[in-house]
């Protein structure tokens, strides 16, 4: 009997403990409920409050800035990467032997369609870099007959030379030739003067040093269907004064111009090498070619483009 009595007593015991321990949990998540519901519910009290506050008028302010130190820094700081810039570009066009597109455009302006009528009937054609005042340099043998290739005297006559300009011919007349008696000489040149026209005049320059590999661009009449612009490189000095090059030598570009990376004229096409259009002869340019030009005046030289960036700035 004392042994049943201590087992029920424990048993109820136990009973009693766990059901408090139960009672107790419960009363411990109902109040953490209860105050995770009351911070919400506070929340959204301080929220409504807050927008229910007024809020201050909008006022108007002026427009004008003040510029600070920092501004005028960052200014300074423009402009020195613009000239960085064009400091790079300069390296990169010398080194890659390019010409900016637009100055190859505007020197195209300077070059025209030659033609030339001979007493045989036949038409033949070249290119003429104008100097201003209506004064074209080109080459002697496409505005002067020459001797025949057997060097026999020609019967040959050009009887007349006009340029094209606006898609009309304009007239032009012999003023001063070198000394060739033969195509593809250091005396084939030729100097030609029509009426004045409105077209840029080129900047000759005969110091121009044509060394080995340096970068040149020729514009000539190629197959006569108007100036067309090739590159090429410069090769080597010939023992009669002339240049050879890479670049193309089809037929009617003689009398035309060979620049440099600045723009400037430097030498004119007179020949090539038979059979073979890529090697061509470059006649350089010398002071004795401008003799007969009155009063001539150089336009003025090609400014570098690091140059002109910096007077853009200023």
């Amino acid at each position: 009997m004392v042994r049943r009595l201590v087992v029920g007593s424990s048993i109820v015991a136990t009973a009693i403990s766990c059901y408090t321990l139960g009672v107790m949990q419960t009363r411990h998540n109902d109040a953490a409920m209860r105050a995770s519901y009351d911070a919400k519910l506070e929340a959204i009290r301080a929220e409504v409050h807050a927008q229910a506050e007024p809020k201050p008028a909008a006022t108007a302010v002026a427009t004008a800035g003040i510029k600070t130190a920092r501004e005028n820094e960052a200014g300074q700081s423009a402009a020195t990467r613009a000239r960085m810039v064009a400091e790079i570009k300069e390296q990169l066009q010398s080194e890659m032997g390019l010409l900016p597109v637009n100055l190859l455009r505007d020197r195209r302006a300077s070059f025209v369609e030659l033609y030339s009528y001979d007493n045989f009937g036949k038409t033949n054609y070249g290119t003429a870099g104008y100097l201003g005042n209506g004064y074209f340099i080109t080459v002697k043998h496409a505005v002067v007959a020459l001797r025949d290739d057997d060097e026999r005297a020609s019967t040959r006559r050009i009887t007349s030379v006009k340029v094209m300009y606006r898609g009309k011919e304009i007239p032009a007349k012999v003023i001063d030739t070198g000394d060739a008696d033969v195509e593809v000489h250091s005396g084939d040149w030729a100097i030609i003067k029509t009426r004045d026209l409105d077209l840029p005049p080129l900047h000759v320059d005969s110091a121009f040093a044509y060394e080995f590999a340096d970068p040149i661009f020729r514009l000539g009449n190629d197959y006569s269907k108007g100036i067309i612009l090739s590159t090429g490189y410069v090769g080597q000095r010939t023992a009669n004064g002339l240049v050879t090059c890479l670049t193309d030598g089809h037929p009617g570009v003689s009398g035309g111009g060979v620049l440099d990376q600045r723009g400037n004229l430097v030498g004119i096409p007179i020949g090539r090498m038979q059979g073979d259009y890529r090697f061509s002869f470059i006649l350089p340019i010398r002071g004795e070619m401008l003799r007969k030009l009155p009063a001539y005046e150089q336009p003025e030289p090609v400014h570098t483009i690091a140059a002109a960036a910096v007077a853009d700035q200023q």
